[in-house]
């Protein structure tokens, strides 16, 4: 490429020469110059390209695993959201706290594109799923991360009967231990997953269970016009942030013999939200169910054909 510039540059010189000297009409002169320059020009921007799409293509093959989840990590600011085993209230669980601004750690999250991914890219984009771990699920280390795994939508995403058809890119981080959810941290990382992917924002979901019922909610409450629709599920909120709620299409699940988190802590806010005159809020309460109604919630296909079917 250099010894096509130094060509160029030498062209140029001779031309310029013999225009001093006469021996060229301007007409021929001008013809030479702009083939000259339309050469190099062409060399340079195909040589720019090949080396754009290469990375490009560099780049996408790390970040687009179509069909599978793999673990991804960012460095955020950090939360201040602790909550240890032995000063343990349920209640505290939906107590947001500040980050710490000027301190970051990283967050490692399974994430996992669709089938149809690059298609939606084309299009308006993927919908996307947040779904949010329990208290037991928590973790570290990197050895740790497939802990997340457990329940849940991450936990179906690794059977391939049930992934093939699944249409949101899905995005399962990790709490670290003695913390609970940051809603702050979490809108946080939603804008950089819609930084490096292709997201319909007027199509993203969230779910959560126990500990995760409640960074739901926080996180509705922190940003209520983010969100399609939300599947909160054993956890519970302020009944203060209702009059925010009221514009949600919100599935709550619960079961009414929970020893974990009490089946109150779901029932005032749904009754709190429909106070408020919101008419878009749904409450399944499993009769004589206990904490983990997670597993038969999210083995029930219409809950996420209900999710799913939602948009801002």
């Amino acid at each position: 490429m250099l010894k096509i510039f130094e060509l160029f540059v030498c062209k140029i010189s001779a031309i310029r020469e013999s225009l001093s000297s006469g021996q060229l009409v301007c007409a021929v002169l001008d013809y030479r110059i702009f083939w000259c320059v339309f050469f190099v020009g062409f060399v340079f921007t195909m040589a720019r390209l090949s080396f754009l799409t290469a990375e490009e293509v560099a780049t996408n093959s790390a970040k687009l695993p179509i069909g599978i989840q793999v673990v991804r990590s960012v460095e955020l600011p950090a939360s201040t959201s602790d909550w240890h085993y032995s000063n343990r209230s349920v209640s505290r669980l939906g107590d947001a706290q500040p980050l710490e601004q000027s301190k970051t750690e990283v967050v490692r999250y399974w994430i996992y594109l669709p089938h149809d991914y690059e298609k939606q890219e084309k299009l308006n984009g993927s919908p996307l799923l947040l779904f949010l771990h329990g208290v037991g699920e928590r973790g570290n280390t990197p050895e740790e991360i497939d802990k997340v795994k457990v329940h849940g939508p991450p936990n179906l995403l690794d059977k391939p009967e049930f992934n093939k058809a699944f249409p949101c890119v899905t995005v399962s981080p990790q709490c670290k231990h003695n913390y609970k959810w940051s809603p702050f941290q979490l809108l946080l990382l939603l804008d950089h997953i819609e930084q490096n992917y292709k997201i319909d924002k007027s199509r993203i979901y969230i779910t959560g269970i126990s500990m995760g019922g409640y960074g739901t909610w926080m996180c509705l409450n922190a940003s209520p016009e983010r969100f399609a629709a939300a599947a909160p599920i054993c956890g519970g909120a302020n009944p203060e942030w209702a009059k925010k709620l009221i514009e949600i299409p919100i599935w709550n699940f619960h079961g009414d013999n929970d020893k974990a988190v009490p089946f109150v802590m779901s029932q005032r806010i749904v009754d709190a939200i429909r106070k408020a005159n919101g008419k878009k809020i749904i409450f399944t309460s499993y009769e004589g169910g206990g904490h983990d109604v997670w597993t038969q919630t999210y083995n029930n296909q219409l809950l996420f054909d209900w999710l799913f079917s939602q948009s801002r």
